[in-house]
């Protein structure tokens, strides 16, 4: 890849998710009122993707059905993740996005490890009852939501904060 290409796939993974957490992708559901960002390349599309799948082969590992991705929150997902990092409070921008539930992985080492390692660190706390215990099982196992949306934000650091939010 050429230093040009790299420069702007680099502009583009800290533009785009920056610009929509400013309100610049409009009504806090992560882009134009129909969902859509005007054409932008979203740097973490396969990435949702993966999160999603990982969530539903879980569900599926117990008869579950799948959720749908729910697109339209995904920049909103992102700007919780990284207003999450910077107050370095978990949850801490929970609901801004219209969700009614979420689960977050706070500073893990990759993108990739999110769906490699945390959803299944969050999984292995059920089965169970007890939301203070089993709460991200609870959500990932819910039959009440139907979406889930993952964010991702990676600090200048290197650090990733991603939250799934289930509506």
């Amino acid at each position: 890849m050429k230093q040009k290409d790299r420069l702007i796939l680099f502009m583009i993974f800290i533009a785009v998710p920056a610009l929509c957490w400013e309100g610049g992708c409009g009504k806090g559901e992560g882009g134009n009122e129909d969902g859509s960002t005007d054409g932008a390349v979203d740097p973490y599309d396969a990435a949702r993707q993966r999160c999603v799948d990982r969530i539903n082969e879980l569900r599926d590992s117990v008869g579950l059905p799948p959720y749908e991705r729910w697109t339209a929150g995904e920049s909103c997902a992102d700007g919780e993740a990284e207003s999450d990092s910077e107050t370095g409070e978990y949850h801490g921008a929970f609901g801004s996005c219209g969700e009614s539930a979420q689960n977050e992985c706070p500073g893990w080492g990759s993108v990739e490890s999110i769906y490699t390692g945390c959803l299944d660190m969050m999984w292995a706390e059920g089965p169970g009852t007890d939301f203070s215990q089993h709460g991200h099982y609870i959500n990932m196992t819910s039959t009440s939501y139907t979406r889930v949306a993952c964010g991702f934000y990676v600090t200048g650091g290197g650090a990733v904060w991603s939250v799934q939010n289930f509506r």
